[in-house]
């Protein structure tokens, strides 16, 4: 059992799972059939052993009671983190008591529970309050820094001579000169130490003959860069709030540097988006007393999933710091107090026009944003012609639902769960729609993670 008594359910567990083939592979391990001397402790511990194709079952024990979310050790050969064999026996424990009873850990699994835990104490200990050092030559710092805003400076001159051209010679010819264009124009921007601005160029480049309507799309992304470049030419003159979201949005590393809050945290979604270099992972969070929703980033080179990891529905209770940034919502996960643990929170909700016009207010302070985060309150999955939509039950009132989000599993999870009836909804509400991220019935019932 959890030091709180109460076992996760199968969808916190599978929360965790860093792709959907380990989601599928994991669920099939979620039996008694392949695993023998499982058990878990009081100290947050489960382990087992599962048989595979060699001789010698696979070791697996995962320790649950980590406040930064569980950490996983198999014996097996995977890369993957959690793989197949941690998800099963997180399965296992979360259905059949009988079958992962209470007890003592073995040596192995004792053994590295009790290093890992001396280690992470070592490490609290090692830096104080746990805040990243600071540079050893504060004036070396300055300089580099100085540099590197010449560096992007350059770029961004360099990128509105590159969209003057192209409006000059016309958007059709954005289509003719295909992506390397734009790739060429990205790589330039990577070496200007601009990487804000390499990002949105390539998203540029994956526009031109997408359908109808592709040079309006066009033409309003190239707006929006040449107004991200312009913020960064005359940063000086803007709002200090202001200012440090045309920094962080041009790529410039920043630090969390708002004063700490306390609160219980309830997980309000978590995914990962991957690209050949990188995998990023969005962690929701809503505070309980504070009612603030805020955005843990983290990062993983490619092929590792990054860390923490945080089941979806469970609670954890921490400090958590703000970026700065005008109406900035990413924070950083300071000291945690508990581990996560199960919950009745939920977060309040509100209707899709309010929803909508929080978006619209939003852009007044980062006219870059794609998304804000939203909990819509009864609402009902319903089809919209060729797509659906998020509709109001005692209001005249719908959200579309993005492109993204029609073509995920999730949504029929969604509509499942609905059966017609209003449920609450939690994702990001942005210019191309709603994408649901987790919901809950209207009744009681866990949390059902969508994506």
């Amino acid at each position: 059992m959890t030091q709180q008594g109460v076992r996760w359910t199968a969808e916190q567990v599978l929360a965790l799972a860093p792709d959907a083939a380990s989601r599928k592979a994991g669920s099939k391990l979620g039996a008694a059939g392949p695993w023998s001397e499982a058990g878990c402790s009081d100290e947050g511990t489960v382990w087992g052993l599962c048989k595979g194709s060699g001789s010698k079952p696979y070791q697996t024990v995962v320790d649950i009671a980590d406040a930064a979310g569980p950490a996983y050790k198999c014996s097996c050969p995977s890369r993957k983190f959690p793989c197949k064999h941690a998800l099963g026996l997180l399965l296992l424990w979360a259905a059949d008591a009988a079958a992962v009873p209470p007890g003592q850990a073995p040596e192995w699994a004792g053994q590295w529970t009790a290093g890992r835990r001396r280690r992470t104490q070592e490490k609290k200990a090692g830096d104080g309050s746990g805040a990243p050092p600071g540079p050893a030559d504060p004036e070396a710092a300055r300089r580099r820094a100085e540099r590197r805003a010449e560096r992007v400076t350059a770029g961004a001159v360099e990128l509105e001579q590159r969209l003057a051209d192209l409006l000059r010679g016309g958007l059709a010819a954005a289509e003719q000169s295909g992506y390397g264009l734009w790739e060429e124009t990205a790589a330039r921007m990577v070496d200007a130490q601009a990487q804000g601005l390499a990002g949105r160029v390539r998203e540029l480049g994956a526009i031109p003959s997408t359908g109808p309507g592709w040079p309006v799309r066009l033409l309003e992304e190239c707006a929006l860069l040449h107004l991200l470049g312009q913020g960064w030419l005359r940063r000086e003159r803007l709002p200090d709030g202001l200012a440090a979201t045309v920094r962080s949005r041009m790529g410039l590393p920043a630090s969390a540097d708002g004063p700490p809050l306390r609160d219980r945290w309830l997980v309000l979604a978590q995914y990962d988006t991957t690209d050949p270099r990188l995998t990023t992972r969005r962690i929701w969070l809503h505070g309980a007393a504070s009612h603030r929703t805020v955005l843990l980033l983290s990062y993983g080179a490619a092929g590792r999933a990054p860390e923490p990891a945080l089941p979806v529905g469970l609670s954890l209770e921490a400090e958590v710091s703000a970026y700065p940034g005008a109406g900035q919502p990413r924070v950083a996960l300071g000291e945690q107090f508990a581990p996560p643990a199960p919950t009745a929170i939920r977060p309040p909700g509100t209707t899709t026009m309010r929803a909508a016009a929080r978006y619209g207010d939003a852009l007044r302070d980062d006219p870059w944003l794609e998304s804000v985060p939203v909990t819509l309150d009864r609402v009902v999955p319903s089809p919209d012609g060729d797509s659906w939509q998020l509709a109001d039950a005692d209001e005249d009132g719908a959200l579309p639902l993005t492109p993204a989000a029609r073509s995920r599993p999730g949504l029929w999870r969604l509509v499942a769960l609905s059966g017609g009836a209003p449920v609450k909804v939690f994702g990001e509400c942005g210019h191309q729609g709603f994408t649901p991220l987790t919901a809950w019935p209207e009744g009681p019932g866990d949390a059902v993670a969508l994506c």
